[in-house]
């Protein structure tokens, strides 16, 4: 009963600095396994910079982050050591991250793409890889595509690709950064679509987006985060109502109220 108390990613006090400027001033935040949390809030307001500390792309100063049970960045004890270079790229794998410019290797294919860090972070045979390689792509939608390079592909595809590449590798959680921001409108659904079936599958999200109807529609909970800070949150229905109290969020959310909301 613990065991299933304790949540799949855990986040206290965590405060993070660039130079003498606070992005992050103490978040508190869980995620349960088979949860999606979506993070929503105005530019600026570090919804990114905690996504990255999630992975440990960035170094926090303070607080903890920890993946079932045990601390991304450091090393468990007093005195804060940071984990070597091989034990982050373990830890890592257990937070696939999907980022808003694509990320993939100009030079391999779609499937090569998927199949890198099966090999070398989780030691796969490369037929193995590339079997997993495969059914991952055919589930996104680009089985006709698995030999095709990042420049033969539009940026849906691409952003699939990318996703098809992080969930490979089974993470224990998912990281998406904004994923369609870059996309032309015409090309955001199809990659929605891809992330509502992997909500649908029980995949556990951490998702930073400003496509608001998507996250109230798919969604468990929503976290507003204002100026380094969670100002609010709650499942989408509670959270939306918790505009009239909130001027913030309010102010926010008002500017898509009109066609979304």
């Amino acid at each position: 009963m613990g065991e299933n108390r304790r949540p799949l990613l855990g986040i206290e006090s965590l405060r993070k600095s660039f130079g003498k400027v606070e992005v992050l001033k103490g978040i508190d935040m869980a995620v349960h396994k088979g949860e999606v949390v979506s993070v929503i809030g105005p530019s600026g307001s570090g919804k990114t910079t905690l996504l990255r500390c999630v992975n440990f792309l960035e170094i926090y100063e303070r607080g903890s982050i920890r993946i079932d049970g045990q601390e991304v960045g450091y090393r468990d004890g007093d005195n804060r050591q940071r984990r070597g270079e091989t034990d982050l790229a373990r830890m890592r794998a257990e937070t696939g991250m999907v980022f808003q410019s694509f990320n993939l290797f100009p030079h391999l294919t779609a499937v090569q793409n998927v199949m890198l860090g099966l090999v070398k972070v989780r030691r796969k045979p490369k037929q193995e890889a590339r079997e997993i390689a495969e059914h991952w792509l055919k589930r996104v939608g680009l089985g006709h595509r698995i030999d095709s390079l990042p420049a033969e592909l539009s940026g849906g595809q691409q952003q699939r690709v990318g996703i098809a590449r992080a969930v490979a590798m089974e993470p224990k959680i998912l990281l998406l950064d904004e994923i369609t921001s870059a996309l032309d409108p015409e090309l955001v659904t199809e990659v929605l679509d891809v992330v509502r079936q992997l909500a649908e599958d029980g995949m556990t999200m951490l998702m930073v987006t400003h496509e608001i109807a998507f996250a109230r529609d798919a969604s468990d909970r929503i976290v507003f985060m204002d100026d380094g800070r969670v100002s609010a949150e709650g499942p989408p229905g509670e959270l939306m109502a918790q505009a009239g109290s909130n001027e913030r969020l309010d102010a926010f959310l008002s500017r898509f109220r009109t066609s979304h909301l």
